[in-house]
């Protein structure tokens, strides 16, 4: 038996006919029809007594109409349950992200999320190594950087931009910097949580784009720490 036909069949029962049923269920009659008829094959048994006046249920057609009234409403009442869960969320929601930006950014998105829906709890994991999310141990996970391929969902939420800079008293012991050309010569810090840590592209108004390759003496794996 399938239970999408119930629905059908009650509405025959309770109206009395399949035009009016059909009306109700906002279908054709010989939808409707169409419905009852092969839960009877299904059930292998008569549910209905059709006459030109009216239908009546058969006794096991009124059986089975009191079973699936009450199995009908148990739907009704479960989607009311998750349309209301859905409206007003709880639980534990489990996040991942990078050490910096998680204290700078999620940490205050955290306490106004808390107070938005005080049913729900935040696991908040901070970490820059990159996590298997398909390992169940997180819902989401908060990434800076480039996409790569994922089955995973995803949605951008911002952008980044990335800065090329120096103490005034390097440059001024290196001397002037006048093109790109020149940068590869300066001591690089790289920060490693890049794509590319060591590619750097420059492109200028009426000037032919340029690809930078430098050769970093010092690498290390956060924006904060490559800051200071």
């Amino acid at each position: 038996m399938k239970l999408d036909r119930l629905p059908f069949f009650a509405a025959v029962v309770e109206t009395g006919s399949f035009t009016r049923a059909a009306e109700r269920m906002g279908v054709t009659k010989a939808v409707v029809s169409a419905h009852v008829a092969r839960l009877e094959e299904e059930l292998g048994t008569a549910l209905l007594l059709r006459t030109t006046r009216k239908v009546t249920p058969t006794p096991e057609g009124m059986m089975l109409h009191e079973r699936c009234r009450v199995i009908l409403q148990e739907a009704a009442d479960a989607e009311d349950e998750l349309s209301h869960s859905r409206d007003e969320p709880k639980g534990l929601l489990r996040i991942t992200a990078p050490l910096d930006y998680g204290q700078s950014v999620l940490v205050p998105l955290v306490a106004r999320f808390r107070a938005a829906y005080p049913a729900c709890k935040v696991a908040l994991d901070l970490t820059d190594q990159v996590v298997d999310l398909q390992t169940g141990q997180w819902d989401m996970s908060v990434r800076l950087g480039w996409l790569v391929d994922s089955s995973l969902k995803s949605r951008r939420v911002g952008a980044f931009s990335q800065y090329l800079v120096a103490t005034p008293a390097l440059l001024e012991a290196l001397g002037p910097i006048r093109t790109p050309h020149d940068l590869p010569a300066l001591p690089f810090v790289a920060n490693s949580a890049l794509r590319e840590p060591a590619v750097w592209d420059f492109a200028g108004a009426g000037a032919e784009d340029v690809r930078v390759r430098f050769d970093p003496v010092v690498t290390m794996t956060t924006t904060p720490a490559v800051l200071t």
